[in-house]
């Protein structure tokens, strides 16, 4: 018999099977599950429809408003009450007002609340980002999400996996975003439908966790189930130095795929013939190298999202606009991921830059992401965003027009007011040593220091 995947070997520990396989009905125990305040309402409500009083177990529920924080409306502040009383009536204590959390797939990871080798459910689609920690992790509808606060189980087929093998070393201005629109590129947005995709290969020691979690992130634009990454070094330093930081200490299984698993299909990249990348209108698998694509005028850049809203997005950005402002026609709009991303870019002078940039720089939302909440776009309007979807009316009018990039070819372009390549504005290439950083340590970036609390001197 063949060896195992990691998304196989986490599944049969999850339904306490020896092993499964591609194909398999499983009823697996869930370690983690969440809801948002698009989706938990509604789950909320169908768990009260059956009847059950008290959730499974409140320790591993997670509800987090982020899509339309601060409340934009009546409606939405109502969605949070829901979410509010659910939580102090259940005694869910991972509920995370405004203020105190942000996008939860930046956040559950920050928390120490996603961890190797966990099952985790989310009610929102790019909840597969949490395989970038070794974690099986995909999204539900609300009334499955339900079905498990009432039991901590939930039935998966369990899917096939393909394996994507990066080899070389990325060049300049190359992340995890532009390898993963490279991806999407090639197999297409249906192109692992209901397969887990595995990021491998020896390139990964040279991507940040941050990096690791966009590659995740993107999973649902190819169609896939899932994302997963098997953790390393980078990934284990970074998953204790939460748990120190949050103090949410406990144990994990650490998986790898069997060396004779069995994959149904393997793809092979070659990073270092990689450039920065850009998705045309309307979806993601449009993707070409921007040194190839029109200069087009824009009216809006969007530095945000659950895929680039971390903090090495954040310095990334900073770096390029350091010095340098926004062309007048364009709109600028920077959200940090959560309020400790936010605060740490307070701390070493990022939110200074980019308000001398001319960005206007909001509390951690989802808001512009989805065209419901800030920075909606008009008829004809044109927006570089570094989110993952830019199909028809994602960010507001159906006839505006989406263009999905790194932070690096965003903020470049923010300082053209047009589509652009990060050479183009004469600035060199960050050390990527430094944007992927730990806190503690002052921002040092084309021979400028900010000092920790400070302005750039």
């Amino acid at each position: 018999m063949p060896g195992m995947t990691i998304t196989e070997k986490v599944l049969a520990r999850a339904a306490g099977h020896e092993s499964v396989r591609p194909g398999d009905l499983v009823m697996v125990r869930v370690d983690l599950a969440m809801g948002n305040d698009v989706t938990a309402p509604v789950s909320i409500k169908r768990f009260k429809e059956l009847g059950v009083e008290r959730v499974w177990d409140p320790s591993k529920i997670a509800l987090v408003p982020s899509h339309f924080v601060p409340a934009k409306d009546i409606a939405s502040a109502g969605l949070m009450m829901s979410m509010r009383g659910f939580a102090r009536e259940q005694g869910i204590e991972h509920f995370f007002e405004l203020g105190r959390g942000g996008i939860e797939h930046i956040l559950l990871p920050q928390e120490a609340l996603a961890l190797p080798g966990m099952v985790i459910i989310g009610a929102d689609s790019h909840s597969c980002t949490y395989g970038a920690v070794g974690a099986f992790s995909t999204g539900v509808g609300s009334t499955d999400l339900a079905a498990v606060f009432a039991t901590g189980e939930i039935w998966l087929r369990v899917p096939e996996s393909v394996r994507f093998v990066y080899e070389g070393r990325p060049g300049p201005w190359v992340i995890g975003k532009d390898l993963i629109l490279s991806v999407i590129g090639q197999v297409g947005d249906d192109g692992c439908a209901y397969q887990a995709m595995e990021h491998t290969g020896p390139a990964l020691a040279h991507l940040s966790q941050d990096s690791r979690f966009t590659l995740a992130n993107m999973a649902i634009e190819a169609g896939a189930k899932s994302g997963i990454i098997a953790p390393d070094e980078v990934t284990l330093d970074y998953v204790r130095a939460r748990q120190a930081a949050t103090g949410r200490v406990r144990e994990f299984p650490v998986d790898a795929s069997d060396p004779d698993a069995e994959y149904a299909a393997t793809h092979t990249i070659d990073v270092s013939a990689l450039e920065p990348q850009v998705s045309l209108p309307s979806l993601p698998s449009k993707a070409e190298p921007v040194s190839q694509a029109e200069r087009v005028a824009v009216d809006q850049v969007f530095i945000g999202s659950c895929t680039n809203a971390k903090i090495e997005d954040l310095r990334i950005a900073a770096h390029i606009l350091r010095g340098r402002t926004a062309d007048p026609r364009v709109r600028l709009m920077v959200i940090p991921a959560t309020q400790e991303i936010w605060k740490q870019a307070n701390e070493e002078g990022l939110l200074q830059i980019f308000a001398a940039a001319g960005a206007t720089v909001s509390t951690p939302t989802c808001g512009a992401c989805l065209g419901g909440h800030m920075g909606v776009l008009g008829p004809g309007e044109v927006c570089v965003s570094t989110s993952n979807r830019n199909y028809v009316g994602r960010m507001g009018h159906r006839e505006a027009k989406v263009f999905l990039a790194s932070p690096a070819v965003a903020a470049a372009t923010a300082v053209l007011g047009r589509l652009a390549h990060p050479d183009e504005v004469g600035v060199e290439p960050p050390d990527m040593a430094l944007m992927s950083r730990g806190p503690g340590a002052p921002l040092v970036a084309a021979g400028t220091a900010v000092a920790e609390g400070g302005a750039a001197r």
